[in-house]
């Protein structure tokens, strides 16, 4: 029986500090869990001093009995995980802001983001230059918004994919990471 590799999946989205809506975690959450749904793998920026949307994003996945992977800054162990919704924590040793997200961004066959500050920001870039398929929830704010449906340059290399919802949001990842696999 062949066996068939899970697509890790991350979710990338606004921290704690950016005073997000319940109803955007939520929307964070319904996605986690959808990757858990499709039977993929949920990969998420964990943080070590607050919650952000990608560890609701990691709850979501932890309720449908999805796998999670963590990807923390500096090399402790220590994060933000009341629950125990992490499966496999990978420590960096990098500095948040740029190191830990070329890891996190890396370790993706395609990203959703959810809202957004600059390391959404920083993690769309990552993903666009290392062509890794990218969809934004749209009517989240933050950078989600304000790069529904564009490029990040004139080499138009990956469309930002506008997504409604969560259940869109991992259909079209889906559809999108097979067509790079090509």
């Amino acid at each position: 029986m062949k066996n068939i590799r899970k697509y890790q999946i991350g979710v990338m989205g606004s921290a704690a500090d950016l005073n997000y809506s319940k109803e955007l975690e939520q929307i964070a959450y319904d996605v986690g869990k959808e990757i858990a749904l499709s039977g993929n793998i949920t990969v998420y920026g964990a943080e070590k001093d607050y919650d952000s949307l990608s560890t609701a994003a990691s709850r979501g996945a932890k309720s449908a009995n999805g796998i999670t992977v963590g990807v923390t800054y500096g090399k402790g162990k220590d994060i933000w995980d009341k629950d125990g919704n992490t499966d496999i924590l990978v420590s960096t040793g990098m500095d948040r802001g740029g190191g830990r997200e070329f890891v996190l961004v890396n370790s993706c066959d395609a990203i959703i983001a959810v809202s957004g500050g600059s390391g959404t920001l920083t993690e769309i870039a990552i993903a666009y230059q290392s062509n890794i398929p990218t969809v934004v929830i749209g009517g989240t704010g933050g950078w989600a918004d304000k790069l529904a449906d564009t490029y990040l340059d004139n080499r138009k290399r990956l469309l930002n994919i506008k997504a409604n919802n969560a259940k869109e949001a991992v259909g079209k990842v889906l559809k999108e990471i097979k067509i790079v696999e090509k």
